[in-house]
């Protein structure tokens, strides 16, 4: 089974573990409901996202998505104009003010 399979299986267990963790939570009935237990094929699954130099990375720590927290797409922020004076707004600034400061 290749890595892709089980990111896969790993997805879709995180996917129904948050499904019924929410209904659980809510008290809908939990005597009836149980989280499901952790895929055997899946432990010790490794991030796998390729490096700089190459190598798969082998950190174990897996978010929802299959990659560890360094590869997990995380935002790096406003590309746009507005993404960037929206996101100046919870600075209580406007964004030529903060471009203002840092010439």
């Amino acid at each position: 089974m290749t890595n892709e399979e089980k990111r896969t299986i790993y997805k879709n267990y995180r996917r129904e573990y948050r499904r019924i963790f929410e209904i659980l939570q809510k008290n809908d009935d939990p005597e009836r409901l149980q989280l499901p237990e952790f895929p055997e094929e899946c432990r010790g699954l490794i991030c796998g996202a390729k490096s700089r130099h190459g190598n798969p990375c082998k950190r174990k720590d897996l978010h929802k998505n299959g990659r560890c927290r360094l590869h997990g797409g995380l935002s790096t922020g406003p590309k746009t104009l507005e993404g960037k004076r929206k996101s100046a707004l919870n600075t209580g600034k406007t964004y030529e003010e903060l471009i203002k400061q840092k010439i």
